[in-house]
């Protein structure tokens, strides 16, 4: 546990995997095929969860692939907004393009359509990841969509196995879309073997169903990999709240209820402040609930990258906020 703490404290955060173009309509509460207006934000989890810790304070880099375009030029300057730093971001050329989400700010019917063929962080290669300087770094973060596609596999297998040499602990939020994969049986096979390898892993209910090949045996695949590989496990459920294991306990959190404007973005928010809560010296279950004040946040508000809060926004959010809920 230590050695993952020590890691975290650093705040200084390598991070693998997409950043994306999000569109969603507006005014909030208006369906897609109704819109006349749409707002552009940042989108792609790993480019989310950079964000969000940026804007908490910590610092992020991001390693990936863009589209040599005007869309892969706008995130980089989003990423630039944030404050995320982009030395391992690379343009690729050709017919790829980076993915596009649009979705709307309302939760009953809600849409969120993604666009994802020959997506440009697919192409991102070992060239890429072994430019990166593991020792600049406390941490190694990243979500499972990187695995979905090679060469972005086999790259990001290589990342881990380059950060674990230069002493980096591996978080991974599982982060399994089922549009990005070849089969479910291929998917839950390299995310099973992708976790394996972490030292922290951040899931939610479904997804640690998923990788145990059904629903109701999610929870103990999640408390079996706490006592067979990783240090930390922290398994989500939504409006329940969450289960952590560390240290061979079991810590139960409940959520902050918020009137939520849609239900994206809630996952990145959640590990942005977490990680740079525990940056900051809170002890894990304090940690855990301003990671789950932060995904509250999120989902109150338009977007996901601009959604997420700053530093002085989520103490505010605390202070002003009941909560958090009765695990």
């Amino acid at each position: 546990m230590s050695a993952l703490i020590e890691g975290i404290k650093a705040n200084n955060f390598i991070i693998v995997g997409r950043a994306g173009m999000d569109f969603f309509a507006d005014p909030p509460g208006t369906a897609t095929e109704d819109a006349t207006v749409f707002h552009a934000g940042l989108g792609g989890s790993s480019a989310n969860i950079a964000a969000g810790i940026c804007k908490l304070g910590g610092q992020a880099a991001l390693v990936t692939r863009v589209s040599d375009d005007s869309i892969g030029r706008y995130c980089t300057n989003q990423l630039a907004h944030y404050g995320v730093d982009g030395t391992y971001v690379n343009p690729v050329g050709g017919e790829y393009r980076n993915s596009l989400a649009v979705y709307e700010s309302r939760i009953e019917g809600h849409q969120s359509v993604i666009y994802r063929n020959g997506a440009a962080d697919f192409q991102m290669d070992l060239a890429d990841v072994e430019a990166v300087d593991y020792s600049r770094f406390g941490a190694l973060i990243t979500a499972g969509t990187v695995f979905a596609a090679e060469p972005s596999r086999s790259a990001t297998f290589h990342a881990f196995s380059l950060a674990k040499k230069a002493g980096l602990p591996i978080i991974f939020d599982v982060d399994y879309r089922p549009y990005s994969w070849p089969s479910a049986e291929v998917a839950s096979d390299v995310l099973s073997r992708a976790a394996a390898h972490c030292d922290m892993i951040v899931g939610n209910d479904e997804e640690f169903g998923f990788m145990a090949g059904d629903i109701a045996k999610g929870l103990d695949k999640a408390r079996d990999l706490s006592k067979t590989s990783a240090t930390m496990v922290v398994y989500k459920m939504g409006p329940e709240g969450a289960i952590t294991f560390a240290n061979g306990e079991e810590i139960r959190t409940g959520i902050y209820p918020v009137e939520a404007l849609k239900p994206t973005g809630a996952g990145d928010s959640f590990m942005a402040g977490l990680v740079t809560s525990l940056a900051g010296g809170h002890d894990l279950k304090t940690a855990i609930l301003r990671g789950s004040a932060c995904a509250s946040v999120t989902v109150s508000r338009p977007g996901c990258a601009p959604a997420m809060p700053d530093t002085q926004t989520l103490e505010t959010f605390l202070a002003e906020h009941s909560g958090p809920t009765e695990s």
